[in-house]
């Protein structure tokens, strides 16, 4: 593949898929190009973050406008990238690059944290003991499910093998996997589906929904209250997909007294609820994940996508295996 024809998809989320069987190749320019690519998904998004954090112009409303507006947003991102970028590129291509096959794995790249990278030169580093429970303040519902979506994308860019699988994923999968057979007899679902489910719905773990002390929830789908719910609950400001925009409206979620709890209750659900009842038993990845959107399990119109990307990723089953 050209460096031109890679440099092209550098702010394109659709040309993942062309970098994907690049890599594949272990081929360095693809790698280059695809941690580009994340730098420049990254910066969008941080882009967006910013403008949303501000009131902006009503008047010029509408879809034409965000659509347009979206697309400066990645301009604005792609020019971001150009030259040293923000360093974030050059970390991810060193990472990506220690995975390939063709790589020198005998030498441990040198990593340096995103504080000591351009854009980020100045920022207090977070605390390693108060990284996890910052970040499952700073990420809500539908954030932690762009985050999962987003690992498993850079697992399919560069293979996990069993030894370098994240701690937070193995330990995540570790302590769901018993409550997640269990369901699975219940649904006639694979638990290895069910586990792929909640890895997206919280990140792996990392952004499980918390009650303003940080009490953990256990409530590993994302279940919302609802009028027939008696037991505790937990209140957080989520991301909804509503009328072609993402918007942010605070909801009551079920609390659990464990994630026992949380997969049994979860498995309630798809069985009482005539809706799911394709979901039900499936066997195949992409029945399971498009059933339950299509039953209005979650507002992300790319919610089957992200969450058959997990149950078939390399990065869940490096963790089972693991």
């Amino acid at each position: 593949m050209e460096n031109a024809a890679l440099n092209t998809l550098a702010a394109d989320v659709r040309g993942l898929d062309v970098l994907r069987r690049a890599a594949r190749d272990n081929s360095p320019e693809a790698l280059k190009a695809a941690a580009k690519q994340f730098e420049a998904m990254f910066l969008q998004v941080v882009i967006k973050s910013m403008r949303e954090a501000s009131h902006g112009d009503e008047l010029f409303g509408g879809q034409e406008s965000k659509m347009y507006q979206d697309m400066l947003d990645q301009q604005w991102a792609h020019v971001m990238t150009e030259g040293g970028g923000t360093g974030l590129a050059r970390v991810l291509e060193r990472q990506l690059s220690a995975n390939a096959n063709s790589a020198d794995t005998s030498v441990k790249p040198e990593l340096k944290p995103l504080s000591e990278a351009g854009l980020f030169q100045g920022l207090p580093r977070m605390p390693a003991a108060a990284s996890s429970a910052a970040l499952r303040q700073s990420l809500q519902p539908g954030e932690a499910a762009a985050a999962a979506d987003l690992e498993a994308a850079l697992a399919e860019l560069a293979p996990v093998r069993t030894r370098d699988v994240p701690e937070h994923a193995r330990a995540f999968v570790e302590r769901v996997w018993p409550a997640a057979l269990s369901a699975s007899r219940a649904t006639g679902i694979p638990a290895q589906f069910l586990v792929a489910q909640a890895a997206l719905e919280t990140g792996w773990g990392r952004a499980e929904l918390t009650s303003a002390d940080g009490t953990p929830s256990h409530n590993l789908f994302n279940i919302k209250a609802g009028s027939s719910w008696q037991g505790q609950t937990v209140t957080v400001s989520a991301s909804e997909f509503i009328d072609g925009r993402w918007t942010k409206q605070t909801d009551a979620f079920r609390s659990y007294g464990s994630y026992e709890e949380s997969f049994a209750d979860y498995a309630r659900l798809l069985q009482n609820q005539p809706r799911y009842a394709r979901v039900l038993g499936a066997q195949d990845a992409g029945s399971f994940a498009r059933g339950l959107q299509q039953a209005g399990y979650a507002t992300d119109p790319a919610y089957a996508d992200k969450l058959e990307r997990i149950i078939k990723g390399p990065l869940l089953r490096a963790a089972l295996s693991g």
